[in-house]
């Protein structure tokens, strides 16, 4: 059974920064696999937020956070982070790690169909 287990969060002022954490189990070869982040603000729908490659070599980032945010693998961890920088309140929302359903993809996965593991979940509140 996939576990994504993300960490991290928390309560940041605006302009501060966070790292999370989402640490994989219950597959084999999390290096065969992108991972992702989306995230889901009150009242609103689960937007991609950033994505990498299986292979590590390639990453994609939604608009609203490229410049500010970088996502990293350690597959000899099976972890995956999200680098935060230069929060905003708008940044606010529950962050969810995300699984690729496709081995060796090509390509960056960016839709949340592409992924068929979700974790629980780690909230973020940035504070004006």
């Amino acid at each position: 059974q996939v576990q994504l287990e993300e960490s991290g969060g928390g309560l940041v002022q605006a302009g501060g920064s966070l790292r999370l954490s989402c640490a994989a189990s219950g597959f084999p070869i999390f290096s065969l696999f992108a991972m992702g982040w989306f995230r889901q603000a009150p009242g609103k729908g689960r937007d991609f937020v950033a994505a990498i490659k299986w292979s590590g070599d390639a990453t994609a980032y939604s608009d609203s956070v490229k410049g500010r945010f970088t996502i990293s693998r350690d597959n000899a961890k099976n972890t995956v982070y999200l680098h935060m920088n230069s929060l905003k309140p708008e940044d606010t929302a529950a962050y969810y790690c995300v699984k690729d359903r496709a081995r060796r993809r090509s390509n960056v996965p960016v839709t949340a169909g592409d992924f068929n593991s979700w974790g629980q979940g780690t909230q973020v509140t940035v504070s004006s």
